[in-house]
């Protein structure tokens, strides 16, 4: 199977026209998801400029809106209803929790605790769950993560 094959939209579960994106041509729908992932990932590089000029909340906004469209962008690809399935299926439900959990414990830490320390901490469980969470989509990722790590363990021992 082709990778056009995969996002035509015949194929997908979210063909019942319940939203604007259903309508979307395979061009359409590539565009929104590169303009989406690169625009997340412009504002979280961007983030890290606020965080050197020590404004923790600008840095924790921008930082997890950009992964929120990183996150999204996907959605262009398979549909938003496949997208929410799929984020919960018995592989990646943890996952998925925790990268929500951490992108809505940022901004608490950032607006309420106002800890600087926390907050990259927050942002790194975010990336790495998120790291997580991207690998489950690809064959035998989770295990490539594993082995990088524990082969990085080994030799720091």
């Amino acid at each position: 199977m082709r990778f056009w094959d995969l996002i035509d939209s015949s194929d997908q579960e979210t063909t019942d026209n319940s939203s604007i994106f259903d309508e979307l041509s395979r061009t359409q729908r590539l565009y929104a998801f590169a303009i989406c992932f690169v625009l997340g990932f412009f504002l979280s590089v961007l983030s890290t400029v606020k965080l050197t000029f020590g404004n923790l909340k600008g840095f924790a906004i921008l930082y997890t809106v950009g992964n929120i469209l990183s996150f999204v962008s996907t959605g262009f690809i398979v549909g938003f209803k496949k997208q929410l399935k799929s984020m919960f299926a018995p592989v990646r439900w943890v996952a998925s929790l925790i990268v929500i959990g951490a992108m809505i414990a940022t901004l608490v830490v950032a607006f309420v605790l106002k800890s600087g320390i926390l907050s990259l901490i927050m942002c790194l469980i975010q990336f790495a769950a998120f790291l997580w969470y991207c690998a489950s989509y690809i064959p035998y990722g989770r295990t490539i993560i594993r082995r990088i790590f524990g082969g990085l363990s080994e030799d720091m021992v």
